[in-house]
């Protein structure tokens, strides 16, 4: 039996699947366990009244487990891991943090006039980790944090490169690699937004001009 899971529909387009890299984490590890799963699109900016009665906090994603509906991206994880454990995506402790600082200071960069240097020593750090440890976070395996990091990563190069016509450094190489494998993978070819550009509008708002 599919899961039903609430994602963020397109900007301008709720027909299509939007832009949330929380929504696409979830996704992801669906497609990688194959878990069967029902999509309902929510346009965030005119969400149904179901969905408020259901989601006091009107957030995506949303999916529910045994009947109920369940918020929040990291307790999703944490959840489908538990209930559906093979293909194992535990990423060991020491690893489960690599990362993580990332999409601050890429969100910070581009919406306010933040340091380019603090997302170049984030960048450059998870660089040095798949230097020394990949193809993925954890080796050969693709894990949780490779999920977390791939629509995170994948906003980055859209959106800075959109909006402030910056690309991820050449010198950092292995993380450009990392990149290239993780979005040509087809569970993310599969649940990526519809366009880029959707994704573009989604930061649009949020962004100095």
């Amino acid at each position: 039996m599919a899961l039903e899971i609430c994602v963020k529909a397109a900007v301008g387009a709720p027909d299509l699947l939007g832009d949330c890299p929380f929504v696409q984490r979830i996704l992801l590890t669906l497609e990688e366990k194959k878990v069967p799963y029902q999509m309902h699109l929510i346009d965030t900016s005119n969400k149904p009244q179901w969905f408020w009665d259901v989601n006091p906090k009107g957030k995506v994603p949303l999916i529910k487990f045994d009947g109920k509906w369940v918020p929040d991206a990291d307790v999703i994880a944490q959840t489908l891991e538990a209930k559906y454990p093979e293909p194992s995506l535990v990423t060991p402790a020491e690893y489960a943090s690599v990362g993580s600082e990332i999409f601050g200071s890429f969100s910070t960069f581009l919406t306010t006039d933040g340091s380019e240097q603090a997302l170049i020593t984030e960048l450059s750090a998870l660089d040095e980790h798949i230097k020394a440890h990949g193809p993925y976070v954890n080796g050969e395996k693709i894990s949780a944090v490779d999920l977390k990091l791939a629509p995170q990563l994948y906003h980055l190069e859209v959106a800075l490169g959109h909006f402030k016509s910056w690309s991820v450094p050449e010198n950092l190489t292995h993380l450009k690699n990392y990149m290239k494998l993780l979005f040509s993978r087809e569970s993310f070819v599969k649940t990526q937004p519809a366009d880029k550009k959707y994704l573009i509008a989604g930061w649009a708002p949020k962004v100095n001009p």
